[in-house]
């Protein structure tokens, strides 16, 4: 500012009266002139194996070759880490993406905890599934229902059924598709020992639902009102298939729907990575117990 030229003067205004103006002392102006400008701090410890510029490059690769969407730090870290042999630390992969904007935009604010403070995942499995609905809209045929059956212990969907009317028989599809699987069939007793975690819809607590999977030796296992938290397997894989195989795309009838549930679940079974699983898909920890 002190060299610029004033229009009328044709001279530089010059210190003096700069500081004047700005109400600052000149013994300011004159140390701040004589610190030399401080180079970027470099980066400490011993020299990585793998450059910031190749990681990068590896994580861009991971992002548009993953068949799914939105995916944040932990699982390119653990692809890299798992399926590639890239060894580097998780922070490091926050550090990149974030730095070039290539975290997940799906953040939401942090909420109050709740006062319960259990657990609902288990140690192994077919001691509690978790199932709900959810809706989609067709062009053609209107709303129509997905509803779903997820394993606790790796998060496997182990049934799906998508339907136009989403009743009490329709919430029992995907748990005869899971015992049918999983057991064998759908005889009196065949899953005892089960519990079925769910919420206080309206399918759920007919006397219909509840008394067939009492048949099949199923103890229904209801969520805390107005948290859904405590349904949060069921209710995360909804969200993630919501995610990946639904938002943003147009659906004409429930035969669209059905075949992208199917093409999901097949997927999602197959090479999601679960954290609680070190990062490993549902059919891998299946295969591995």
């Amino acid at each position: 500012m002190s060299q610029t030229i004033s229009p009328s003067a044709e001279k530089p205004y010059g210190v003096q009266r700069v500081c004047n103006v700005w109400e600052q002392a000149r013994s300011s102006f004159y140390h701040a002139s004589r610190q030399a400008p401080q180079a970027a701090p470099k980066r400490r410890g011993p020299r990585p194996l793998i450059s910031d510029e190749s990681l990068l490059a590896l994580i861009r690769h991971d992002l548009a070759t993953s068949p799914f969407t939105s995916e944040g730090h932990r699982k390119v870290w653990a692809r890299l880490r798992i399926r590639d042999g890239v060894r580097v630390s998780r922070k490091r992969v926050l550090r990149l993406m974030r730095e070039n904007h290539l975290l997940s935009p799906h953040r939401g604010w942090p909420k109050a905890v709740k006062a319960h403070d259990g657990k609902i995942i288990t140690m192994a499995p077919n001691l509690m599934w978790g199932t709900d609905g959810t809706r989609v809209f067709t062009l053609d045929e209107g709303w129509v229902w997905i509803f779903t059956a997820v394993e606790h212990w790796n998060a496997e969907c182990v049934g799906w059924h998508v339907c136009k009317t989403g009743d009490r028989y329709a919430a029992l599809q995907p748990l005869s598709m899971a015992l049918n699987n999983l057991y064998g069939g759908a005889a009196k007793g065949i899953a005892r020992g089960l519990s079925l975690r769910m919420d206080h819809g309206t399918q759920y607590l007919s006397d219909h639902f509840l008394n067939q999977i009492k048949f099949w030796g199923i103890t229904p296992s209801f969520a805390f009102v107005a948290e859904p938290q405590t349904n949060g397997v069921a209710e995360r894989f909804n969200r993630t298939l919501k995610e990946q195989a639904i938002y943003g795309r147009d659906f004409r009838t429930v035969e669209d729907v059905r075949e992208a549930v199917k093409n999901f679940v097949d997927l999602y079974n197959n090479e999601w990575r679960v954290e609680k699983n070190g990062f490993r898909s549902p059919n891998e920890i299946r295969l591995a117990a």
